[in-house]
C-alpha cells in the first residue's frame, strides 16, 4: 500500500517491477565545481610592510644620529666658550673675594681697635685654613 501512495504505480507487487530510471549526467557534463580557495587581495604584502617598516626605522635612526651629532656640536660650542671665558670669571670672582676680605678686616679693625695686641688679619688659630667646600674654581659658569 505505501509503494501505491509513494509512487503512484496500482497493483506493483515489489520493488523489481518499477522502472528502472538512472541518473546520468548531462550532455556535455556537469560542471566543474571550484573548490580552491580565493580570498580577496586585502592589502599589501608580509614582505612589502617588514620593507615599508625598517625603511621608517632606518630614517629614525638616521635622525637620532644627526640629532645626536648636533647635540655633541653644540655641547663642544658651549665647552669651549666656557674654557674661553673660565680666566676672565675667575678674576672677577678673585676681586670680589679680595674686595670682601678688605671689607671684613676694616670690619675688624673697628670691632677690635680698644683690644691691645691685637693684629688686624692675622691668624688667631695655629690650624691651617682650609678653603670652603664651594671653591671658587668649581662654581657653574654663566
Amino acid at each position: 500500500m505505501t509503494e501505491v501512495l509513494k509512487r503512484g504505480f496500482p497493483g506493483m507487487k515489489s520493488v523489481k517491477d518499477m522502472p528502472i530510471v538512472q541518473d546520468a549526467p548531462p550532455p556535455g557534463g556537469f560542471p566543474t565545481i571550484r573548490i580552491e580557495r580565493r580570498l580577496p587581495s586585502t592589502g599589501p604584502t608580509g614582505v612589502a610592510i617588514f620593507a615599508g617598516l625598517a625603511a621608517i626605522m632606518g630614517y629614525g635612526f638616521y635622525k637620532l644620529h644627526e640629532q645626536r651629532q648636533e647635540k655633541r656640536f653644540e655641547a663642544d660650542e658651549i665647552l669651549t666658550v666656557r674654557k674661553i671665558v673660565h680666566p676672565v670669571l675667575q678674576a672677577e670672582w678673585d676681586l670680589r673675594y679680595l674686595e670682601h676680605l678688605k671689607r671684613e678686616r676694616e670690619e675688624e679693625a673697628k670691632v677690635m681697635k680698644n683690644v691691645p695686641g691685637w693684629k688686624v688679619g692675622e691668624s688667631t688659630t695655629r690650624h691651617r685654613w682650609l678653603a670652603p667646600l664651594e671653591s671658587w674654581d668649581k662654581r657653574p659658569l654663566v
